[in-house]
């Protein structure tokens, strides 16, 4: 059931338990291990016993076994719900269950809780998915109808619960809306009951889910539940750049991992002086970096461009140093690098010749079309196979030819006089080849006598 793409070969109304996740990520939004194996407590049987439902996208509840069913994670339960019945897979059960309620401060009597009637069978799961169809056009319809009402909201899903009864309308406004009116209209229109819910944009990028700079998915669509406060403060201790783009998520606001090692770097910084200039024999160093992995501040003066990077303990020293009024000589940290940069000194050799200038591209592809045009003369002129000749006669001729027969260069060699007259002749040919070419190609085109000669 659901997305039909699970890792374990496709869904079922055993849900995907530990056989794989989906690939599309619909089953993976806010996932759970139950690492205590559905264990029970020490006076807690399965009869009431409490298990956390998951339904679309990050959406959860608490119910409770009151019928004793054998109930294993990961299989669809049809539960309670107002004023109908919803249909949900479960996440957790027994011990981690409560202690998620704990977490949550879910302050619920056992009475209070609602009930999970039966496990879900091939019919209910063919319901819920023909009720999830509705979802994209009834979202299409209602920002059409907020559009006509002029209301300044934006509605981020819609999620029908599972006897097609009732919907839940999730929704973003900076300011207080009054959408008695857009209830009225989404009820008459879809009859069902509305729930408007409104959401932050954080909560917008859960539920629509999508892939992170790092390559993962959002953290808020799959583990991430309490959205803590973040500030540009948390870049700056971690010396991360202010660009709105880079430390920016896609919710449009700043990223909550900004705040998962900010203690570290806290803790880290406690050992830096707090510092911000100091006095040198040379002038007044300001700080302009502090680099906590490799325990260097880097300082630079007023009339330069280059930085120096010090040591904690010889910044500790100048700090004491300057206190008694003296100005001691800076003695910058020596940066080994790992690897040697030869850059200047690099010997390139042209094995494929590739380096060839684009000149003499182009002016190899005009010798080489001028080698075809000759080559083409001469097999017009009978140089070459005749097509009406045939075959064996062609060859015949061909290894009769004198110019096909390997000679001897020693023995042929021709004298100064002979080499002379055979470029000589080379060359005239060559000219009359080009003559031909222009005339073939028309450049060299006669005017008739009769014809008028244009003025300029």
């Amino acid at each position: 059931m659901g997305c039909g793409s699970c890792g374990s070969g496709g869904c079922s109304s055993e849900g995907c338990g530990r056989n794989g996740g989906c690939a599309t990520g619909g089953c993976n939004k806010l996932n759970t291990y139950d690492w205590l194996g559905n264990m029970l407590g020490p006076n807690q049987t399965e009869v009431d016993n409490i298990y956390e439902v998951r339904f679309k996208n990050t959406r959860k509840a608490f119910y409770r076994n009151v019928n004793g069913l054998r109930l294993y994670i990961g299989d669809w339960v049809v539960v309670e719900s107002d004023r109908g019945y919803d249909v949900g897979v479960l996440a957790l059960g027994g011990v981690m269950a409560e202690l998620q309620m704990k977490k949550k401060k879910v302050r619920k009597s056992l009475k209070d809780i609602p009930r999970i009637y039966r496990k879900a069978n091939e019919k209910d799961l063919e319901l819920l998915e023909k009720v999830r169809e509705r979802e994209p056009g009834t979202l299409s319809r209602a920002r059409e109808i907020i559009q006509d009402l002029k209301l300044d909201m934006k509605l981020s899903d819609v999620e029908y619960q599972a006897d097609n009864a009732k919907a839940i309308f999730y929704y973003i406004a900076d300011h207080r809306v009054d959408f008695r009116e857009l209830i009225k209209l989404l009820a008459r229109e879809f009859h069902i009951r509305v729930e408007m819910k409104q959401i932050g944009l954080r909560h917008e990028a859960g539920l629509v889910g999508g892939i992170g700079s790092c390559g993962r998915e959002l953290c808020c669509s799959t583990w991430l539940t309490e959205f803590k406060t973040v500030s540009t403060s948390a870049a700056r201790y971690q010396n991360l750049s202010l660009n709105p783009m880079k430390i920016s998520g896609l919710c449009g606001r700043l990223k909550c991992c900004l705040n998962f090692e900010l203690d570290s770097y806290l803790d880290a910084l406690q050992d830096f002086p707090k510092v911000d200039r100091i006095e040198t024999a040379k002038g007044r160093a300001m700080l302009q970096k502090t680099d906590i992995f490799k325990g260097l501040m880097w300082f630079s003066y007023a009339n330069e461009t280059s930085w120096y990077p010090l040591a904690v303990d010889e910044v500790k020293r100048i700090m004491a140093l300057n206190e008694k009024g003296e100005k001691p000589e800076m003695q910058a940290t020596v940066i080994e690098t790992s690897t040697s940069q030869k850059e200047d000194n690099l010997d390139f050799v042209d094995v494929v010749g590739t380096n060839v200038p684009e000149v003499e591209k182009r002016s190899g592809r005009r010798k080489n079309k001028r080698r075809r045009g000759g080559n083409k003369n001469r097999n017009n002129n009978g140089g070459g196979n005749n097509p009406n000749e045939p075959h064996n006669q062609a060859q015949s001729r061909r290894k009769s030819n004198p110019r096909n027969k390997p000679q001897d260069e020693s023995a042929n060699a021709p004298s100064g006089e002979q080499q002379a007259n055979q470029d000589a002749s080379d060359s005239n040919t060559s000219n009359k080849r080009r003559s031909s070419n222009r005339r073939r190609r028309g450049g060299n085109r006669r005017r008739p006598k009769n014809q008028p000669k244009k003025e300029e």
